[in-house]
């Protein structure tokens, strides 16, 4: 496997997250109630989507150019856009595009949920290197990991399908990032009980 080459970290983040933050201003910048697209009139969610397609389609593969490398979580949510974004576009119907984090959230429960059922901690063989525990940290972090994800699969589904678009935009940009973020952080506790003495330094301090 090719090693990955590095980029600017900015050019990197406009890469991955431009593409998000471009839906979120498109969103409540249109204002018409419906744009021309394919020789009909859709609704401006749609219109927004299958621009949202393409520069995600655009910006991910400049990042496999650039990088010679995209990681499975970028691969996979690449996947369900196309496919998620397409159905939208194809039957001008936003649900589809908004259910994508569910379906991608869901998935990784189930992926941890059975590595633990096996005894194992697939999050520790990607993220190992990266953060040293042991493998009973892991498999409690792994276990945590399941279950937020799991959590946030239903929350994305209620907000996807009950509240208005406007609000289901807002919490996908920034809400559902917050969240993740929060979640680490509050796994302090766990690393500085579960490290191992990789992370800690002269005098076996962390």
């Amino acid at each position: 496997m090719a090693e990955e080459r590095q980029i600017a970290p900015w050019l990197k983040q406009a890469l991955e997250f431009g593409p998000v933050l471009a839906f979120f201003a498109a969103f409540f910048l249109l204002k018409a109630e419906s744009y021309p697209l394919f020789g009909h009139e859709v609704r401006p969610f749609t219109y927004i989507t299958f621009w949202f397609v393409i520069l995600m389609v655009i910006c991910m593969g400049a990042l496999r150019i650039l990088t010679g490398h995209l990681s499975r979580m970028q691969l996979t949510t690449l996947i369900l856009v196309v496919v998620m974004g397409g159905l939208t576009v194809w039957l001008d119907d936003d649900r589809f595009l908004k259910l994508k984090p569910t379906l991608l959230y869901a998935a990784f429960a189930i992926v941890l949920g059975v590595g633990l059922m096996r005894g194992k901690s697939y999050l520790a063989a990607l993220m190992g290197e990266l953060l040293p525990l042991t493998d009973e940290g892991w498999l409690i972090l792994t276990r945590r990991f399941a279950w937020f994800f799991a959590g946030l699969a239903v929350a994305n589904a209620v907000i996807a399908l009950v509240l208005p678009s406007g609000v289901w935009v807002t919490v996908k940009t920034f809400g559902l990032p917050a969240a993740l973020v929060v979640f680490m952080l509050a796994q302090y506790r766990l690393v500085e009980r579960h490290g191992t003495e990789e992370e800690k330094g002269p005098g076996g301090e962390a």
